[in-house]
């Protein structure tokens, strides 16, 4: 291994030098292989990306509004918030699925439920059989998102782990894609086969996962909680070290490993439900999570998520393709944003992303507000354009950061004992406010119009006020050093897995240095 078996005391994270530089994901058999499986776990979130953007779709189908009997602005509410609905009954039993037998079997659970829920709805015949099916659709996707990401996370080579964990949530686009495209595709069937398509298609990420997630390995951190070391070393060496359990990379991952979890057991107390609230430092990890989770639904994105062709018809764009085209545009412009982000947060920080995003998102919603309210007030046509291209600018700026930053930056800062149960509440926290969006949106929308915007703008204010005093940067350490910053750990931690790996650790003067300052931040 290149580099000798000294740390050396810089910025980066403290096994950073022992990766071999000339070891790439592009140009090693066994990172290509442990990339293909963390791309099959990826694409869970594509999975409700394309529920978004087919029922946004739908509505722009007349064939499927005839079908279902024109439904009214409540039961549209519904069709949308039902997934969420479907959601938050799978909760209380996600974090134990994935904590108890492993992340690998919670993910073919949730895949294997979603496959039948889009057989149901493909096939229904009634609106209660397809609002049926979209609430079974959401609780198997529990089990899925609770897991998927965090193996994602946890079985990552180091280099790569924050890059491949922010491209979970960016791929919700890809879904999202596949969803309007199909969509716009089948839209000239004139039966039920126009709507019936994109929900079969629906189930192709789950049915991969159910096929294929056998292959998988499981999480190493999961597999030394349940005292199964030796498993976990042979994974670590496998897929980070062509094999090679002596190798300083792995042997160090293995022990920092072990000292982590062993902290938050003996020390840390990091331990159950009761810790999120007993803890200093878990206190500040909820009240992060949850914010930014409400943050990623509640910054005027859900307004265009959910229910383009209204805003669009407010605007004057009235015709069904003309709406399918742009949805599909914009879902492609997206994606590309988002995963350029995901490749740029290693180098250019959570913070700085964080609040770059917050400051474009208010000044392209204000402009979009101004031209609508123009459109509105006026009938200028140009406004309206104008007000078409700050939607695409002002999702370019959310694409920044909350969308692949929202779960990286919650797995990193939960230890691994409570990683599954603040997930969880990170996903609630989210359906709860996606809920309340589905439902209110739609109506305030059509009460208000454009001056339902200006509230969003005064909102996203707030967030970035709320970024920069809670939001500390976490950027080039480990997985297990992120999460003790908030517990002061983090010297500790890396002291024990030098030692154990019998690697010298010149790295705790920084470590102790950035935890003090970083302390002092979270306070202000």
């Amino acid at each position: 291994m290149a580099g000798g078996a000294a740390v050396s005391a810089d910025h980066s994270n403290a096994y950073t030098h022992l990766m071999d530089p000339r070891r790439k994901w592009y140009n090693n058999r066994r990172l290509m292989a442990l990339n293909a499986w963390i791309l099959l776990l990826l694409i869970t979130s594509s999975t409700n990306g394309f529920d978004g953007s087919m029922v946004n779709g739908l509505q722009s189908l007349p064939q499927w509004e005839s079908y279902f009997n024109f439904p009214t602005k409540s039961r549209l509410g519904l069709l949308s918030a039902i997934q969420n609905i479907g959601a938050l009954a799978g909760y209380p039993f996600a974090p134990y699925l994935s904590d108890g037998i492993g992340r690998k079997p919670t993910v073919f659970i949730g895949a294997l439920i979603m496959c039948i829920a889009t057989v149901v709805q493909t096939a229904a015949q009634s609106v209660g059989m397809f609002i049926g099916a979209r609430f079974l659709i959401g609780f198997g996707l529990t089990f899925a998102a609770n897991a998927a990401p965090m193996l994602v996370t946890e079985l990552s080579y180091p280099k790569y782990r924050a890059a491949l964990t922010s491209t979970y949530n960016s791929l919700w686009y890809s879904g999202s894609i596949i969803a309007a495209w199909a969509t716009f595709g089948t839209f000239k069937i004139n039966n039920t086969w126009s709507w019936r398509i994109p929900s079969a298609l629906q189930a192709l990420p789950s049915v991969l996962q159910v096929l294929l997630i056998w292959f998988v390995p499981e999480s190493p951190r999961y597999l030394v909680s349940k005292g199964k070391e030796e498993r976990a070393l042979k994974t670590l060496a496998y897929y980070h070290a062509d094999g090679n359990q002596d190798d300083p990379l792995v042997r160090y991952e293995f022990e920092e490993i072990k000292s982590a979890i062993e902290f938050d057991r003996t020390v840390a107390g990091n331990i159950g439900w009761k810790s999120f609230f007993s803890s200093p430092g878990n206190r500040k990890r909820v009240r992060i999570i949850i914010a930014i989770a409400f943050f990623s639904q509640w910054s005027g994105n859900g307004l265009v998520s959910y229910y383009l062709n209204k805003v669009l018809s407010a605007m004057g764009i009235v015709d069904p393709t003309t709406q399918l085209l742009i949805n599909g545009i914009l879902n492609i412009w997206n994606l590309g944003w988002a995963l350029l982000a995901s490749s740029m947060v290693e180098r250019f920080g959570r913070r700085v992303l964080f609040l770059t995003s917050a400051g474009l998102m208010a000044l392209f919603l204000s402009l979009q507000t101004a031209c609508f309210a123009r459109f509105r007030i006026t009938g200028d046509f140009p406004a309206a354009h104008a007000a078409l291209a700050f939607i695409f600018l002002f999702y370019a700026a959310y694409d920044l950061a909350f969308t692949p930053l929202i779960i990286t930056y919650t797995l990193e800062i939960l230890p691994y004992n409570i990683r599954a149960k603040g997930f969880n509440i990170f996903n609630f926290t989210i359906s709860v406010a996606l809920i309340f969006n589905q439902y209110v949106n739609p109506i305030a929308f059509d009460a208000l119009t454009w001056k339902y915007y200006i509230v969003y703008c005064i909102w996203i204010g707030f967030e970035g006020v709320f970024l920069y005093f809670f939001v500390i940067e976490t950027k080039n350490r480990t997985l297990e050093e992120t999460a003790a910053l908030f517990d002061g750990a983090t010297d500790e931690i890396v002291d024990s897995a030098a030692a154990h790996a019998g690697v010298t650790d010149d790295l705790v003067g920084e470590e102790k240095g950035s935890e003090s300052h970083i302390d002092g931040s979270m306070e202000k």
